[in-house]
């Protein structure tokens, strides 16, 4: 009797400590979660719950870029997990300007420079518009992701008049639109013109205009095309004047308004931005609330990627990731992983960055099957929804081999180039590993990481004395085997010799050689690599181990 019911307390205090994890436990479903109460408290109907996020439409879509939608789609997924209708809302920013020409397309752009880049026609002739062909870059990435999203044009959205109640309301309150954006960010342009670009319908340019006059009764722009200053540059303007009708796409709203606009006729609650646009955020949010009277949308600022450098990624900067770049090294849902880790903190990326967050999803899946073993109930449960999500909530059936992916880049560099994928293949299968389709795309992705970069970059490993002893012991016993069980039983011997837990020498000698905790064999796996490098890795191993302080 004491023995049930000391087993029905236990399963209330675990019940009790499931309580306190709201869905699968990650920052999508917290942020879901605090969504569905603020929604609530406003009162607004919860029958679909849209986020947005823009799809720039001016350059290459760097990884940012896609980083932004697809975790717009992560409260998508927690929202539905959670019984509420959800969609995204992915909405072009195609009536934006072309300040500059993008690294790798030709220099005859320069003639379309300032004008709506839907309105610029495809230079490689392959779709309608620039803006087609850029966009389509990145709703091609989240197609392949299994992102699944509602595609607005800015451009129609606009012609639709959608809009147009909204634009209506802020230039009616022009004045003091311009006063609060001077007053948050400094910037006093619209204190004297409009907060409204009109396509000038001479030379189809849209920042060389200045908007002067609106008439409420017949909702139309005045405008002049008197020019522009952009990044020191001067645009001379063409001296038209004319009309632009704000039901039609004859223009458009400055960023300082148009998000908020978008806000209320599209009825979003929920958007995340950078850093790097918070103030035209805060002057949206003062705007949709006090000019829309539209209660704005839950916002959540990440920070932004940066490269080795430190560098922001972005378009200007011309050192654009792309996930077209990232999906020629490592699955899709690793790139899901990378960006459902965490959404605040700095990230430096990288093609160092991929190896590891592929290995980083093996091991959330060995977590999720119950390989790995996690006490933390919350971390537990976190690290499970993480692998859930970047799997879009449909995981597979069983775990994979799980073959290092270091160890294949490892053994590309080892293999013929003349039969490289065979040698591959029958190299695993000696380890012991069963190839499925699954592995056999691991295997293309690492053998193109391997000819295009060599050997992962590993972690430096850390040694005590004993181990680093161990270790010089190893590589004099690796100077007389022949053979590969003699190796494994070298690696027991020592280990035992110097009171070190044998699998726990082992995951220090995974780590020196495949920069992980785990792998094949080693016997074989040091035979096929041959004695003379494994000897090399680990003198090299111990020679760093010599300038950093030892663990005791």
């Amino acid at each position: 009797m004491d023995r049930r019911k000391d087993e029905e307390l236990a399963s209330e205090a675990e019940a009790h400590r499931m309580m306190s994890i709201i869905g699968h436990g990650t920052w999508m479903d917290k942020v879901a979660y605090e969504l569905i109460e603020r929604e609530k408290n406003l009162g607004r109907s919860l029958d679909i719950i849209r986020t947005e996020s823009g799809i720039g439409a001016s350059g290459i879509p760097h990884i940012g870029s896609m980083a932004d939608a697809v975790r717009a789609y992560g409260i998508v997924m927690a929202l539905e997990e959670m019984g509420y209708r959800s969609e995204l809302i992915a909405f072009s920013d195609d009536m934006d300007g072309l300040r500059k020409v993008p690294l790798g397309f030709p220099n005859e752009l320069q003639e379309y420079l300032l004008m709506p880049v839907s309105s610029i026609p495809d230079v490689f002739g392959c779709h309608n518009s620039f803006a087609d062909h850029v966009s389509s870059m990145l709703r091609e990435s989240l197609d392949y992701a299994g992102i699944k999203y509602v595609f607005k044009s800015g451009r129609e959205t606009y012609a639709s008049g959608v809009l147009s109640e909204a634009i209506h309301k802020i230039l009616m309150n022009a004045e003091k639109v311009g006063k609060i954006i001077s007053e948050l960010t400094g910037q006093e342009k619209y204190l004297k013109t409009l907060p409204y670009f009109a396509v000038c319908k001479n030379c189809g340019r849209i920042y060389t205009t200045q908007s002067y006059y609106y008439d409420l009764e017949r909702r139309l722009v005045y405008y002049r095309c008197t020019g522009v200053e952009i990044k020191r540059r001067w645009f001379n303007g063409c001296g038209y004047e004319g009309r632009a009708d704000i039901t039609r796409d004859d223009g458009k709203l400055a960023w300082k308004t148009e998000f908020a606009a978008r806000w209320s006729g599209l009825d979003i609650r929920f958007e995340a931005y950078g850093k790097d646009i918070a103030d035209s955020v805060k002057v949206n949010d003062w705007v949709s609330k006090n000019i829309l009277e539209y209660e704005p949308p839950m916002h959540i600022r990440y920070e932004l990627f940066l490269d080795k450098s430190g560098k922001k990624i972005s378009k200007s900067a011309g050192n654009v990731f792309t996930s077209q770049d990232w999906y020629k090294y490592g699955t899709p849902q690793s790139l899901l992983l990378l960006f459902f880790k965490r959404v605040v903190g700095t990230r430096i990326i990288s093609y160092e960055t991929i190896p590891k967050i592929m290995d980083e999803l093996d091991y959330l899946e060995d977590v999720y099957y119950g390989r790995v073993k996690i006490e933390n109930n919350l971390e537990r449960e976190k690290l499970k929804g993480l692998y859930l999500y970047s799997h879009l909530l449909k995981p597979p059936s069983r775990p994979s081999s799980h073959i290092p992916y270091s160890l294949i880049v490892e053994l590309t560099l080892m293999a013929p180039d003349d039969r490289r994928e065979e040698f591959i293949i029958s190299r695993l299968q000696r380890y012991g590993y069963k190839i499925g389709d699954e592995d056999l795309r691991k295997i293309k992705l690492a053998v193109n990481y391997a000819l295009d970069f060599g050997a992962v970059v590993k972690e430096p490993v850390e040694l005590s004395d004993n181990e680093k002893e161990a270790i010089k012991e190893l590589i004099d016993r690796l100077l007389l085997v022949s053979s590969s069980n003699e190796i494994q039983n070298a690696i027991f011997t020592i280990a035992r010799k110097y009171n070190i837990d044998p699998p726990e020498f082992f995951k220090k000698l995974y780590k020196i050689f495949l920069g992980r905790e785990y792998g094949p064999r080693l016997g074989p796996y040091l035979q096929d690599m041959g004695v003379e490098k494994a000897v090399e890795i680990l003198k090299r191993t111990i020679g760093k181990n010599n300038n950093t302080r030892l663990i005791s």
